[in-house]
This record gives C-alpha cells, structure tokens and sequence, in this order.
C-alpha cells in the first residue's frame, strides 16, 4: 500500500527518516530513479540513512512500475520517494494508482523560481505538474506531516 510519495531532492533525511516514516508507519522505501541505481557510493549512502527498521529498494524507473503495477509491493506501508519532479511524472503517468503527490524539498538553482519555503521548480517541472494534476493527481506541498498541506495550483 502506497502511504506516500514525494518528491524531496535530500531523499533520505531527518524529515523523511524520522517524522514522515513514524507518522505513515512505513516499512518500504521505494527510490525509482535511471540514475541512482548506477551510483553504488549514494545507494551506500542511502541504505546508512534509512531507518534500521526499514527496507530500501532502490530500481529504475520501468522496474518501479512494474512493482507497483503488478501489486508486487501492495505488501507494504510504502513511501515512494523521488529525486525529481522528472522522475515522479515518469513513474506516475504510468501508475494509475497513484493519486497523490507530495512536494518536499526542491533545491534552488537560476533556472528555478521559488514557489514556496523550500519548493523550486523550473518551467518543466511545472508543466509535468500542471499534466498529473489535470490527470487527477492531487499535489501538495508539505514538508512535515504537521504543516498544513497547500494545493500546488494556489502557488503557481
């Protein structure tokens, strides 16, 4: 079962490992990236940061698809956690059951404006953003389960 996904540039970090983990009680961390999962030093990384309690899975984008499609992680308390809005559209537009997104840290770069306290988005980004939405994803911005969620849309 998908507790949550997000998009957080950090992946694993205090908010993820600490407050969102123990507030959903997940057991599963899901990083669908192209990317990471041919960099053995940040999957090292990863796994010291994840809480001991939990299990990562670090796969591609297509085989993170196919795991969720095929039910194969509905075992879980899932959080899906992604390094990029790019990586989250590619994978939700191809699960339809996927209906939420959450919005974590986005780091600031010139070809970003801020859209809020932590959230950056570059015009791609909001185009993909717009897409999910208009595809009937609801995306929010929250960077701990204590702060009040704000629809994307209301900042854009």
């Amino acid at each position: 079962m998908i507790k949550l996904s997000r998009v957080d540039h950090r992946l694993i970090h205090g908010q993820v490992a600490f407050s969102w983990s123990k507030f959903l009680g997940i057991d599963l961390i899901l990083i669908p990236s192209d990317s990471i999962v041919h960099d053995d030093l940040r999957i090292s990384m990863l796994r010291i940061a994840k809480p001991d309690n939990m299990k990562l899975i670090i796969k591609n984008i297509a085989e993170s698809v196919e795991a969720i499609n095929t039910g194969k992680t509905d075992k879980y308390k899932m959080m899906i956690l992604f390094e990029s809005v790019e990586d989250a559209y590619n994978l939700i537009s191809q699960c339809p059951s996927i209906k939420e997104l959450n919005l974590g840290g986005m780091k600031n770069s010139s070809e970003r404006r801020q859209i809020s306290k932590a959230v950056h988005l570059s015009d791609t980004d909001i185009k993909n953003i717009t897409e999910l939405v208009e595809n009937g994803v609801d995306v929010t911005v929250q960077l701990v389960p204590d702060d009040d969620k704000v629809q994307i849309m209301s900042l854009l």
